[in-house]
Parts: C-alpha cells; structure tokens; sequence
C-alpha cells in the first residue's frame, strides 16, 4: 500500500485546493501528478501479476500510446482543415493543424536521429521531446481538470447572470457562438424566476473597431426579440477583453448589491479561463458553460490552453528552458 501513499496525497492536496477555490489551475496540476502516480504504482503492482498479464500489459503500454499519437494526430489535421473550409484561414483557426504537424515533426525528429545516429540530431530530438513531453502534460491536466470543472452547475441563487460577449456578425448581429451563450444564461436565469427570485441578466461587450455598436447591446436586443423582460436586463458596454467582462461587470454588481453572488455565462471551451480571470478580477461567482460545435471545440480549446500558459510565462518557459538544459548535459 505504501506505493499509492504519493498519490494519495497529490489527491488530498488537489481536494484540498478544489474546496478552497476550484478556479485555480494549481489544482489541475496536483489532479494530473496524482492520476501520473497513480498509475505508476498500478504498473509496479503487474511484478506480481502471472506472466501472461504482464506480457499483456507491456503490450498495451507500448501500442495503445503509439495508435493514439497516430489517430491523435490524424485527427488535429483534419480538424485542423475542417476550422479552415468553414471559418477561414485565420491563425487562430489553425492552431489544431499546427499542434497536428508539430507533433509529426517532432515523431520524424526522433525517427531520424535514431536512423542516422546522429549525436546532435539525438540531442535536438530528445531536447524537443522532452519540451513537447512537458507542455503536453499540462494540456492534458487542463482539459481533463476543465471538463470536471465543467460538469459543475449553479446551485442556490444568485443575484446576477453575466453573459460574456463575442464577436459580432456584419457588426451587428449575433453568431450562433454567442447566442449558445445568451440561450443558456436565459436558462439560468429561468430556473431562478420560477422559484420567485429572478436575477438580473447582464450582457457584457463592448464594441470593436469594426462593429456598428456594442456587444451587450446586440445580446440585450437578442433576448429581447426572444421575450425576455428587458427591465432585467443591465448592459455592461465597455469592454474589449475577457478580463474587462469580468471587471466592469463587478463594477456594477457591487453598486447594485454589495456582498452579491453571480454565474458567468460562456462558451464550455472558454468556461476554465474564464474562471481562473474570474478569481483574479476577484468576481464572486463560478463560470457556467454552453455548448460549442463541435468541430470549432479543438481549435478553441488549444487557443485557451496557449492563452494561460503565456499568463504564467516566468515559470513555464523557464521549464522549459531547464528541460533543454537537462537534454544537452545527458548529451555532453
């Protein structure tokens, strides 16, 4: 038993950290070591197994990786050319292609260094993998943590629902992205009415330089046109980045009721981050997720992967940078 004791304790910090504030992304990584111990342990065990199991288990160890690096990569490109045909070629739209090709490169890397046998291919190749090993491990703690946090829901009342605003269509009509968004805060905010306290609906957006008006104003005229009761609707129109949602709605949450309590309203990709933004900008309330299509879920999803990484870029790129010194001191 003593070989899961790590893991155990990885899962009480991590439990620990989640009842102190589930909007914190340390609590990803503590769930991600605890999982990576967890199994580690779980593979010492197979010393005791009967052969034929262990043989089974090496097996599966060394093919499932490899199949699922395959098909992991079929899909990002495809994916990848799929957010081009429909949504443009735009760099943000390319991003599960490069994460497609970039692991390729790096697989091609490796295999190259090992049939030339070149000592400075070696050393560029295991420098890669290791850099890749690391960045990929906090991708998957963050969307494994961020679907768990999604299965969260608002429970109790609440004092306000804050939609967060996106893009316009034309500069003036509302995507199918941001009405998922403002179709799941009218949700919430329903589910509250019919228990005799309903919230109010705050539409956050300002407006972009190639828009006819604000974001907000667009959402309020959305709901409106859909029957919600426009006295409950307060819009927050200044606004330009998530943060700004974030902090200009608390502006006015805290002069129309001090001590209040809130759901913010995004897009399920975008739930995580705008948590994490929330707990910064000091909100009080947790982020609630609408459905996305699901060709566009990928894309987004690294685009909010790379977007908090860089937000702590100190001590991740100087991990990385230990991780390159490491591969070129093996090599020396």
């Amino acid at each position: 038993m003593i070989a899961y004791a790590p893991a155990a304790l990885f899962f009480v910090l991590c439990g620990i950290g989640v009842l102190r504030d589930r909007r914190r992304f340390s609590n990803a990584v503590l769930l991600g070591i605890a999982v990576s111990l967890l199994a580690v342990a779980l593979l010492a065990e197979l010393r005791k197994a009967p052969t034929l199991v262990v043989e089974l288990a090496a097996a599966a160890i060394i093919l499932l990786p490899a199949i699922g690096t395959l098909v992991l990569i079929g899909f990002l490109i495809s994916n990848g050319l799929t957010m081009i045909r429909k949504e443009g070629f735009r760099p943000a739209n390319l991003l599960s292609l490069l994460a497609g090709l970039g692991i390729l490169g790096v697989i091609a890397l490796l295999v190259a260094a090992a049939v030339t046998d070149s000592v400075r291919l070696g050393v560029i190749a295991g420098t890669a993998a290791l850099v890749v090993g690391y960045i990929s491990f906090l991708f998957v703690c963050f969307v494994g943590y961020a679907f768990l946090y999604g299965r969260h829901r608002p429970r109790g009342d609440v004092d306000f629902v804050v939609v967060l605003g996106s893009g316009l269509i034309g500069g003036e009509r509302v995507p199918p992205l941001l009405a998922s968004r403002l179709n799941r805060g009218r949700e919430v905010y329903e589910k509250q009415a019919a228990r005799g306290n309903p919230p109010v609906l705050i539409t956050s957006g300002g407006q972009g330089p190639d828009e006819k008006l604000p974001e907000s104003h667009a959402m309020a005229d959305y709901l409106v046109a859909q029957g919600f009761p426009e006295e409950r609707i307060a819009r927050e129109d200044r606004s330009r980045t998530t943060e700004e949602n974030l902090q200009f709605s608390k502006v006015l949450m805290e002069q129309a009721k001090p001590g209040y309590r809130c759901v913010i309203v995004t897009n399920n990709f975008h739930a995580f981050r705008a948590a994490l933004t929330a707990r910064k900008t000091g909100v009080n309330g947790q982020v609630f997720g609408s459905p996305t299509a699901a060709y566009y879920w990928p894309s987004a999803t690294i685009r909010e992967f790379a977007a908090i990484f860089l937000s702590h870029k100190l001590i991740n790129f100087g991990i990385c940078g230990f991780l390159a010194l490491c591969g070129l001191l093996a090599a020396l």
